[in-house]
């Protein structure tokens, strides 16, 4: 870790609404610490050797690029990197680290409320109920239902764990097939998700945003899904084609679809998923279980002591896949 005058500097970008991260005074005490928003980046920037982005999902590096001639790692305060990647910090030797394991419970919980909800006709119940309608159904159970889960890195596995706890069948889709996978059992290529969609109940979308998969849930394989079938996407709104889900669940190709993560965001209020049947929308809340906050700036505390100590750095992304890959050793010692 490389030092200015004596004294690292640390750059922090707050959130939008002008928020600090908490928790930040033992890293105060050992640093000079900026706290700026995005248009005052390009002078905090200007010296630091590490940045946090507490706005996660900020792009504003990319437009202060030229004055980070002293920075060598960013903390991004998410699991995904996608906002924050470009082509010049990809090919640098800046380290990326992320987010990860804040949010893999919280997620797994409401990937299984959101089965829970569809399976026990939930909205229905409740649409019914405002319009004073005694409507006896019959429900599906969860036991026994089949699940594969798109992306099956730490937040894919924790939601395989969980949905087993309750009875469920479940296999992965990563990026490359195998057998015998300890949380999956069967993992099936994602290039070939439209092969292999129509085996599942529920197709659960975790995966990171990257070239591979951008616009991976389409109309072929929405087509190939069980009319039965279930979306859910907690992972990133564009691995999924809008235009093609509202015509899957219009025409009832599938069943029904939740969805908490969109191409825009907030969502526009002429976007026509606001009325599309059989789709519940949740605001990009998925992980944001109560404490999520305080226990991503501790994350980030702990991660700053141990780069100020000159120790390996946790979560470290690999930029060019764009996420931390299953198995990947704790970190890497930040350049000095």
């Amino acid at each position: 870790m490389a030092a200015t005058n004596g004294t690292p500097v640390i750059a922090v970008l707050c959130a939008r609404d002008g928020t600090r991260p908490p928790h930040m005074r033992v890293v105060e005490e050992r640093a000079t610490v900026r706290y700026c928003d995005a248009d005052g980046l390009t002078e905090a920037i200007d010296g630091a050797q590490a940045l946090f982005l507490w706005d996660f999902f900020s792009s504003a590096v990319r437009d202060v690029w030229d004055r980070a001639r002293a920075l060598r790692w960013i903390h991004v305060a998410a699991a995904g990197v996608d906002t924050l990647l470009f082509d010049e910090l990809v090919d640098s030797d800046i380290v990326v680290t992320n987010a990860r394991g804040v949010f893999d419970r919280p997620i797994a919980e409401f990937v299984l409320g959101a089965i829970l909800g569809f399976a026990k006709d939930v909205h229905r119940s409740h649409d019914l109920q405002l319009a004073r309608i005694w409507q006896h159904r019959e429900t599906r159970t969860v036991s026994g239902a089949t699940a594969l889960v798109l992306g099956t890195g730490a937040i894919g596995r924790e939601i395989a764990r969980l949905l087993r706890a309750v009875g469920m069948q479940v296999r992965g889709a990563g990026r490359t097939a195998r057998t015998d996978d300890p949380d999956f059992g069967t993992v099936v290529a994602s290039a070939d998700l439209a092969a292999h969609a129509g085996w599942a109940d529920h197709l659960v979308v975790v995966a990171p945003l990257t070239g591979a998969t951008c616009g991976l849930v389409d109309a072929a394989v929405l087509a190939a899904m069980k009319p039965t079938a279930h979306l859910v996407n907690v992972g990133r709104g564009p691995c999924v084609v809008e235009a093609d889900l509202v015509e899957a669940l219009r025409g009832g190709q599938i069943a029904g679809a939740t969805l908490d993560v969109f191409d825009t965001e907030p969502l526009p209020p002429e976007n026509p998923l606001w009325s599309t049947p059989a789709l519940v929308m949740s605001p990009h809340m998925a992980g944001d279980a109560v404490g999520w906050l305080d226990t991503l700036a501790h994350q980030f505390v702990a991660n700053a002591q141990r780069w100020l100590d000159g120790e390996h750095l946790v979560n470290v992304v690999d930029k060019r896949l764009g996420f931390i890959p299953s198995g990947a050793s704790a970190g890497s010692a930040c350049p000095s």
